[in-house]
């Protein structure tokens, strides 16, 4: 058995691979030329930059694997694999802890103008009266998508004194001390939110959302880029309509709106919610232990 490795996967993974006899390449491929390789392989294993859309799917005579190392499988024509009896294999919860983390840090960086004062720091300026911040302790968090990454965030957030609304078009249970609220609630009551929604919540966030949040919002996005409208949300920031945002997933990644980026009010970063070596062990481990499952 051989699979494809287009994007990586830590050495623990590899190992677990390895010792149970199954040989792999790991090589990143633009869509023409994995046309080109993939009938060689037994399986494929993706993360984010790598696409498998129905034609690789037709051209891979021989998978009987897809697997993606992180949580969303948008990337992937999962029902048209499934139609063809091929298994779609990730790893849900193995970045979870990291995403939430990444969360706190955009919270942190807003709420304090951490990238503002880092910036004019280096510029040789002194602007200690200039960055009046707030604290997290007492406000309200909106978690817009209550799964792994939106429970974990709900409990850090209740461990820094916040109150924690929620509101997922699941069905929620839950022991942890959150609110469940409507869409609209949520968007008028929140000091911050937070969105944990899949690739298919395209605009869930647009102009008429950015009318019903206080002036003092902050507003984060380590899900999806486009579950945001990023128009809307320039002009949102522009005119004063929310407080700051800070972003990780973009509409168009890796060259992202520099306006957006640039913004004053903006913490960017390059969609790096999982990328910390603990996560990607864990991914590694998972998705690794997945495959071998599957082909011995």
């Amino acid at each position: 058995m051989k699979i494809l490795i287009t994007d990586g996967i830590s050495p623990f993974g590899k190992t677990i691979l390895k010792d149970n006899h199954i040989d792999f390449d790991v090589q990143y491929y633009e869509h023409d030329e994995l046309l080109k390789v993939i009938p060689q392989y037994d399986g494929i294993l993706v993360r984010s930059a790598t696409n498998v859309p129905k034609d690789v799917i037709d051209a891979g005579k021989n998978l009987k694997l897809i697997a993606r190392g992180g949580t969303g499988i948008d990337n992937i024509d999962h029902k048209y694999a499934k139609s063809k009896g091929i298994p779609v294999l990730n790893t849900p919860g193995a970045n979870s802890a990291s995403v939430s983390e990444l969360v706190f840090a955009h919270m942190f960086a807003l709420a304090r103008f951490i990238p503002q004062a880092n910036i004019t720091m280096r510029n040789g300026e002194w602007n200690k009266k200039a960055y009046k911040g707030s604290e997290l302790a007492g406000k309200t968090l909106g978690i817009v998508g209550f799964g792994k990454i939106g429970q974990i965030t709900a409990k850090m957030a209740l461990a820094f004194g916040m109150k924690v609304i929620v509101f997922d078009l699941a069905d929620i249970q839950t022991d942890m001390n959150v609110k469940t609220v409507s869409k609209e609630e949520l968007l008028k009551e929140s000091d911050f939110i937070t969105l944990h929604v899949p690739k298919q919540a395209h605009n869930f966030i647009t102009k008429a959302e950015f009318e019903l949040l206080k002036p003092t919002v902050f507003i984060i996005n380590t899900s999806r880029g486009g579950v945001i409208n990023e128009d809307d949300l320039l002009e949102a920031l522009n005119t004063g309509k929310i407080a700051g945002a800070g972003i990780d997933a973009f509409l168009n990644e890796p060259t992202p709106n520099p306006q957006l980026i640039n913004h004053p009010k903006v913490s960017a970063t390059p969609h790096i919610g999982a990328s910390t070596k603990e996560a990607q062990d864990r991914v590694g481990i998972e998705i690794a232990e997945k495959i071998v499952a599957v082909l011995t």
